[in-house]
């Protein structure tokens, strides 16, 4: 379990949900190899810094998902089982990380 309270979803993901993150992975992924090819291809720098925006961009969103699904149920979960407390700081320490 190492410094996390679970090493797993307390409710396991559906198949729809891991295709919709998976998804938007992959798109994040091939707009990283067309940074690469960009670099490679000595494009414009302001071209290369818009299309890095976007994959940040992308990357937040992943993670508000998966924020927005840790809340609701590991959190809510933890809570009811009177560990809110931890969980609630747990997930603001990784707020702080993610902000950054």
């Amino acid at each position: 379990m190492g410094e996390h309270l679970h090493d797993h979803a307390v409710v396991p993901r559906t198949d729809e949900e891991k295709d919709k993150v998976m998804n938007r992975l992959k798109r994040i992924e091939g707009q990283v190899r067309g940074i690469q090819k960009m670099v490679d291809e000595d494009r414009y720098c302001v071209d290369i810094l818009v299309q890095i925006s976007a994959i940040q961009s992308a990357l937040k969103n992943v993670g508000y998902t998966v924020t927005e699904r840790h809340m609701k149920h590991c959190v809510t979960d933890a809570i009811t089982k009177g560990e809110g407390e931890d969980s609630i700081e747990e997930l603001m320490a990784v707020l702080k990380q993610f902000s950054k």
